[in-house]
């Protein structure tokens, strides 16, 4: 037992020093960042190495159809998954002591699963390993509090306040607002700190119900798996308190969407920030990966905007860039500097969606700035006043971002081709789903119009 209990985080062993260990969650993300895998008796966990699920795993859609994306006959084919013990954590919220650890996907050839999330994500840090650089993020989370919406056909309403009045909207970082839904926020709390998560700081937004927890900045994958733990917390932590977590880019009309905004920093081997230079000036790396962000995110929209709903967000003056205009402490501009001393200048992605994939999402930002600094690509000159009167840069359909993603083949050789291959196959087919619905609009205005 021992010899994988002395490899887990110290949260985790002392998760289980404190509770009888009943049964360990062997988890992988598929592609829409839903937690697939096997509950597995203590016991068996640890007589085991690895365990196998079929790789159509990430050829489901989000409605549970499948994407016709097996090249060679729908066999399913197993796959080897392999715990990664730095990630095991508690499950705070189960009934018995219950640990969860993230697993990574390879086929019996021992080669990673090109399709798998995570395996993107560690494709592209590697890259910037082979040039001797380090890539730093620090994902902003956004997400709603909602009453309990048991009837898709009804609008999703902001969740009851301890006042007994619906979570006030336009109360952004109000500390009363907060307090209004302390009991979720307190467990949001608990859960991190048994979990071994350290969160940065909470804030009200814009919405009715809606919040952002900020991470502190750190490894992309290691992030990437705190936002996929972060998302099963904190609905978890709703579900206590009788209302429901969601993290829909756009969950209620009217209302701002919730979005995932990244911190992007790079350090040399020597540990220093490359986008200062050795007078604290703004470096060529800096302003080329300003520059891939403007030049390639128009290719990956599709990969962090990846539903219909997610364009639903992209309204202008409506607290979501649609340019992809940069400036310095703008949160109007798709792509800001924040203010900070040289050793911590950092580039934040504001386009990115809360509903994406947190490995996928923060691969794909990565790689925009990885093909700006290689391919030393300058960026527009800085815009100065309010970007939401500047052009749009963005495509306004997911139909029309699967298309600039298909043709982007220099970003696919980042990602991987087979991720490239299987990503825009599977998103077709949910978008063939969703057209195949009618929505209420179009029963009030076309029944007897048209």
């Amino acid at each position: 037992m021992s010899s994988w209990i002395d490899k887990i985080p110290a949260a985790a062993r002392t998760y289980i020093e404190n509770n009888r260990l009943d049964e360990v969650e062997c988890v992988i993300a598929d592609l829409p960042g839903i937690a697939r895998g096997k509950a597995v008796p203590a016991a068996k966990w640890e007589r085991q190495t690895s365990f196998h699920l079929p790789n159509s795993i990430f050829f489901q859609t989000i409605t549970g159809d499948w994407g016709e994306a097996a090249e060679d006959g729908f066999t399913e084919p197993d796959m080897i998954l392999k715990p990664d013990l730095s990630t095991t954590t508690a499950a705070p919220w189960a009934a018995d002591g219950t640990l969860q650890v993230i697993h990574d996907a390879f086929d019996m050839k021992g080669k990673p699963i090109g399709c798998a999330p995570r395996n993107v994500l560690k494709r592209v840090v590697e890259l910037y390993k082979k040039e001797g650089w380090t890539p730093v993020v620090a994902p902003e989370m956004e997400f709603y509090l909602v009453g309990r919406n048991v009837d898709p056909a009804k609008p999703i309403e902001p969740m009851m306040g301890r006042t007994g009045r619906p979570a006030a909207a336009r109360q952004a970082y109000s500390m009363a607002a907060v307090d209004d839904y302390g009991p979720v926020i307190d467990d949001i709390y608990e859960y991190s700190e048994i979990q071994g998560i350290e969160i940065d700081g909470i804030t009200q937004e814009g919405g009715a119900g809606q919040l952002e927890i900020n991470l502190r900045h750190g490894d992309p994958v290691k992030l990437a798996d705190e936002v996929f733990y972060f998302k099963r917390l904190i609905r978890e932590a709703a579900l206590k308190h009788d209302c429901f977590a969601t993290f829909m880019a756009k969950p209620i009309e009217g209302e701002p969407g919730s979005a995932m905004h990244i911190h992007h920093s790079v350090i040399d081997e020597k540990g220093k920030n490359i986008f200062a230079g050795p007078q604290g000036g703004e470096t060529d790396a800096f302003f080329h990966f300003i520059g891939g962000l403007q030049e390639y995110m128009p290719a990956v929209i599709a990969v962090i905007a990846p539903y219909v709903n997610s364009y639903r967000r992209y309204v202008r003056n409506h607290a979501a860039p649609i340019n992809l205009e940069w400036g310095r402490d703008n949160r109007t501009t798709g792509i800001r500097i924040p203010v900070s001393p040289p050793e911590a200048r950092r580039v934040e992605n504001r386009l990115a969606g809360m509903d994406g994939n947190p490995y996928l999402v923060i691969a794909a930002s990565l790689a925009c700035g990885y093909l700006g600094m290689k391919n030393e690509i300058w960026p527009d000159k800085r815009y100065q006043g309010d970007a939401y009167e500047a052009e749009d840069a963005i495509p306004q359909g997911l139909n029309a971002a699967l298309d600039l993603f298909d043709e982007a083949k220099e970003v696919h050789e980042v990602l991987g081709p087979e991720f490239a291959r299987v990503y825009s196959i599977v998103k077709r087919t949910e978008y063939d789903e969703f057209l195949q619905v009618i929505s209420p609009w179009e029963r009030e205005h076309l029944l007897l119009n048209v």
